[in-house]
């Protein structure tokens, strides 16, 4: 299942953050790929440095204070977050993420825009299902949360600079069967309490959740 994101930043914090992310020193993205995943992997990646830290710690920020992303991740742990470019003609072939990142289970890819979608062309996310290929160029601010074990790519950036925050989660439940139940019934939650439900009938369906959760959790 894939999610989109909106939402994550207010305008200030958002200009703040491209400002921030703008100053950033690059390097080869290909240094921290897989063997496989670096052969086709063509960009460049922040450095590791306190102020690209900080830019990592507000995204993680964000992403926890997200009603969506908790509800559709059940976040164990970030297992690495990393500043992405594209520009030029750099692009990131046909790859699936490492099922251990940084030493923690992958269950959950996401990637948080942050290049406006008409200041660069090509680039789209393109995530590869049995049925279609879907490509993702979100507003900036935008995310996209998607399985780490589909097959996906970046387009080749040809004109601006592409800009994002591309990062992985173990989630507290690795089954995504599971966890799209538990997505319903946080939906069916929310909805219940939108209409005005009985209170029984919201405890009912809070107490289903809490009790598969419980089963569930690792």
């Amino acid at each position: 299942m894939f999610h989109a994101l909106s939402g994550l930043f207010d305008a200030p914090t958002l200009a703040a953050l491209r400002e921030a992310v703008s100053g950033l020193d690059f390097e080869d993205g290909a240094r921290t790929a897989g063997a496989l995943a670096a052969r086709v992997k063509r960009n460049a990646q922040a450095r590791a440095t306190p102020a690209r830290d900080a830019v990592l710690r507000k995204a993680e920020a964000a992403l926890m204070a997200h009603p969506g992303f908790v509800s559709a991740a059940v976040p164990k742990a970030f297992v690495r977050l990393i500043v992405s470019r594209y520009e030029g003609g750099e692009s990131y072939g046909t790859h699936v993420d490492d099922a251990l990142v940084a030493g923690g289970r992958a269950d959950l890819s996401f990637t948080i825009f942050l290049s406006d979608p008409d200041s660069y062309r090509g680039g789209a996310l393109v995530i590869e299902d049995r049925i279609e290929d879907r490509g993702f160029r979100l507003p900036a601010g935008e995310a996209i949360l998607y399985p780490s074990d589909t097959l996906h790519r970046v387009e080749p950036v040809t004109e601006g600079l592409r800009l994002a925050i591309v990062g992985w989660v173990t989630s507290r439940v690795r089954d995504p069967a599971r966890r799209e139940v538990l997505y319903d019934l946080d939906a069916a939650v929310s909805e219940a309490l939108a209409s005005g439900a009985p209170a029984a009938q919201l405890l009912r369906l809070t107490r289903s959740r809490s009790n598969l959760l419980r089963m569930w959790a690792d």
